[in-house]
């Protein structure tokens, strides 16, 4: 009977690799795609494909874009005075869903050279003014901040961080949007 049901066990698996998801809802939803909806399943395939093939980084500030530069930065009615630096692709649909920021952003989501000179590189072909830092609060974060501020030091620059409000340890993808809006708004001076 194992052999049988080979394929059904192996979308049974490919949905438990996805974040959250445990052993019930990847049966459930290997259930629901391939007996009870499977037209649902043939399109939902077809929106993975799609989006591994078209969907990348922005060449500019790291976002997620199907395009070499994304909506965000070719867009001419954003403030470009002000970047947002954030950890991850994900913590810029956060932002922008919830239509809380209307700056531009810089994705940093490793310690590298090559991220830090992108990011000087940005500061002065756009005039930067301000950076905000919107990082999950810990430790790490504080260290990462003092390290880009140091490496940025030549550069004339107002460093802020989102206001504490935002818990300790929680990504922001799972922060409701006014408790967002007030770190924003209630941003320190770094």
């Amino acid at each position: 009977m194992k052999k049988s049901l080979e394929k059904f066990n192996e979308l049974v698996q490919a949905f438990g690799k996805l974040p959250g998801v445990g052993k019930k809802s990847a049966t459930r939803f290997a259930y629901f795609v391939s007996l009870q909806d499977n037209f649902s399943g043939l399109q939902l395939a077809q929106c993975i494909e799609d989006a591994v093939r078209f969907t990348k980084k922005c060449t500019k500030c790291g976002g997620l874009s199907e395009d070499e530069l994304c909506d965000i930065c070719t867009d001419k009615t954003r403030d470009n005075s002000v970047l947002m630096v954030v950890e991850s692709p994900k913590d810029i649909l956060v932002f922008e869903q919830n239509k809380i920021f209307d700056g531009c952003y810089f994705v940093f989501d490793e310690l590298s050279d090559y991220l830090i000179e992108r990011l000087d590189k940005i500061i002065k072909e756009d005039d930067i003014k301000e950076i905000i830092f919107a990082f999950t609060p810990g430790l790490n974060s504080d260290a990462l901040m003092l390290f880009i501020e140091d490496r940025l030091k030549n550069s004339d620059i107002k460093y802020s961080k989102i206001a504490q409000g935002v818990p300790t340890g929680v990504n922001l993808e799972n922060i409701d949007m006014l408790s967002l809006l007030k770190a924003i708004e209630s941003r320190t001076k770094v």
